[in-house]
């Protein structure tokens, strides 16, 4: 089981796998997978935010500190562990509620109610559509996929380090968002290491 915090909301989400969790999440992301991985990425976070994550937890009692970062890991871990169980059994929910919604499904006509979900049903194509046309004219400007495209279109791309200075981020961080929002967003990312150099990512044209 892997969890992961957006780093711009700090919403906690629990995921079967890493890719699972690369391949669904559009936002950068910090990931864990137990109490100590979360302690020690907790280190490496301002002061403050161990607090605001838990106090966004729902059903806790708000805190104002914690008396240790280890303490404060400990906490949101046992807390977010319902998570975690439900992300596991994912799948046979979902098979569950299928079925469950096919007699519904049948008695529809009956009650004369499929002509009226046919209409609401029409425009979601051209929803669709008009997602397609916000995706082809790129990223917003100043979004932070804006900002990492802009890096990764120089002729020599950019490399692990620049991006971490430039955007303020963990390696990890990059990794998750190369593999997720990128490649959500349409982007094929070329990732190399020149013999005797770093990590360097590169857009496609």
């Amino acid at each position: 089981m892997t969890f992961t915090i957006d780093t711009e909301t700090n919403n906690i989400s629990a995921f079967a796998t890493q890719e699972e969790a690369a391949a669904t999440t559009t936002n950068p992301f910090e990931s864990f997978a137990s109490q100590k991985e979360l302690t020690q990425l907790a280190g490496t976070w301002p002061e403050g935010r161990l607090v605001a994550i838990w106090n966004s937890l729902p059903g806790v009692t708000p805190v104002e500190t914690f008396k240790t970062t280890k303490a404060g890991a400990a906490k949101i871990w046992d807390a977010i562990q319902g998570l975690g169980q439900a992300a596991a059994p994912a799948k046979p929910k979902g098979n569950k509620k299928a079925k469950g919604n096919a007699p519904a499904a049948k008695a529809a006509p009956a009650k004369g109610k499929a002509s009226k979900k046919a209409t609401p049903a029409k425009p979601a194509p051209k929803a669709k559509k008009s997602a397609k046309k916000e995706d082809s004219a790129g990223p917003r400007e100043g979004s932070k996929t804006a900002q990492v495209v802009a890096l990764l279109h120089r002729k020599n791309g950019a490399t692990l380090a620049e991006i971490m200075d430039k955007m303020g981020w963990q390696k990890h961080t990059v990794r998750g968002f190369m593999a997720g929002a990128m490649k959500k967003a349409g982007y094929t990312v070329e990732s190399f290491k020149p013999e005797g150099g770093e990590r360097t990512y590169r857009i496609n044209a």
